[in-house]
């Protein structure tokens, strides 16, 4: 069988954590941000994690499946 190609927008969008979780980053922090609280700002900063069946779907975009 081939080696799985990876998705470059996808390599550049998600990162695997050592535990084999799927990191992403929060939507919504980028612009309009002077009408957001501070408190919403800082939660948007931090990384999320891909959740549910989507993280198959990732995973398989990076090569990793």
């Amino acid at each position: 069988m081939p080696k799985l190609k990876t998705n470059k927008s996808a390599q550049k969008r998600f990162k695997i954590t050592k535990k084999g979780k799927v990191k992403r980053n929060k939507a919504y922090g980028s612009h309009l941000l002077s009408h957001k609280s501070s408190r919403r700002k800082r939660n948007l900063s931090r990384p999320g994690l891909v959740t549910g069946r989507q993280v198959r779907k990732v995973k398989r975009l990076l090569g990793k499946a």
